[in-house]
């Protein structure tokens, strides 16, 4: 009698720790996770410092409550609102994305470049007007429809709120560039793009350019010159440091953004 009872005991010990196991595991599951979308300067190669070049994005983790939301940081160095659509990384992302996940967003100095050479292709076109330029493209040598950069930027906005998701936009990180009056160069009206498309398609907005250009300004340029170990776009870690603060100085002047709850 003693064994049929202690085996029921074993039985039910098991039984119970594996609906714990299971719990924890739908637990983990319906975290809600923060995806992060950008070029080199959120996340160069793959977050790993080579070159000694970090992107913000790496250094956002630190901030976060890690044991209620998880972070994946999917930026790619040299990708364009359009490419980072083109090579299917958007695509993955939509794939597993989620009611009250959350979409971080920053893009703008690789759309900068050429839309129709002959080398690279990563461009798109300047404004937020329904623009189109038709090219062949050199990855699948048909035609290709390239828009502008807030036609762009109004897809990732507009599909992650479709998915339930929270779009947050950020414009574009600066470069060490300074005007002779010694204000940060502001890069093209990229802020005012990202600004206007955050607005008109109801996604949050952190001025990123601008405020990480307020503490340059109160450092000096030898100062922030330490930040950049061989050009003036990628930072070091502690440049890197400084902007991740900036997304965080962001996010908390935005009094009702969710995102909020979950920084420590």
């Amino acid at each position: 009698m003693k064994n049929i009872k202690d085996t029921l005991s074993v039985k039910l010990i098991t039984i119970l720790a594996l609906g714990l196991m299971a719990f924890v595991n739908i637990s983990q599951d319906e975290k809600p996770v923060l995806y992060i979308i950008g070029d080199s300067t959120v996340q160069n190669n793959d977050g790993n410092g080579k070159n000694a070049y970090w992107g913000w994005g790496t250094l956002l983790k630190p901030y976060l409550d890690s044991t209620r939301i998880s972070l994946q940081n999917h930026a790619k160095s040299g990708t364009s609102t359009r490419t980072f659509i083109l090579d299917g990384r958007w695509n993955k992302i939509l794939k597993t994305l989620k009611k009250g996940d959350f979409v971080i967003m920053q893009f703008g100095h690789n759309d900068h470049a050429g839309v129709d050479d002959t080398s690279k292709q990563k461009g798109s076109l300047l404004g937020i007007s329904d623009s189109t330029k038709e090219i062949i493209s050199i990855r699948t040598h048909q035609k290709e429809i390239v828009h502008t950069y807030g036609w762009y930027m109004q897809k990732f906005i507009t599909e992650a709120k479709a998915k339930g998701a929270i779009p947050i936009v950020c414009s574009l990180v600066p470069r060490n560039r300074w005007e002779k009056n010694g204000e940060v160069v502001k890069e093209a009206e990229y802020p005012e793009w990202a600004e206007t498309e955050a607005k008109i398609n109801g996604a949050y907005y952190i001025n990123l350019n601008r405020i990480i250009a307020g503490h340059w300004k109160e450092l000096g340029q030898s100062e922030v010159k330490k930040f950049f170990p061989g050009d003036g776009t990628h930072t070091n870690i502690d440049g890197a440091r400084l902007n991740a603060s900036c997304v965080v100085e962001g996010l908390m002047q935005i009094k009702d953004c969710p995102l909020n709850l979950y920084l420590k």
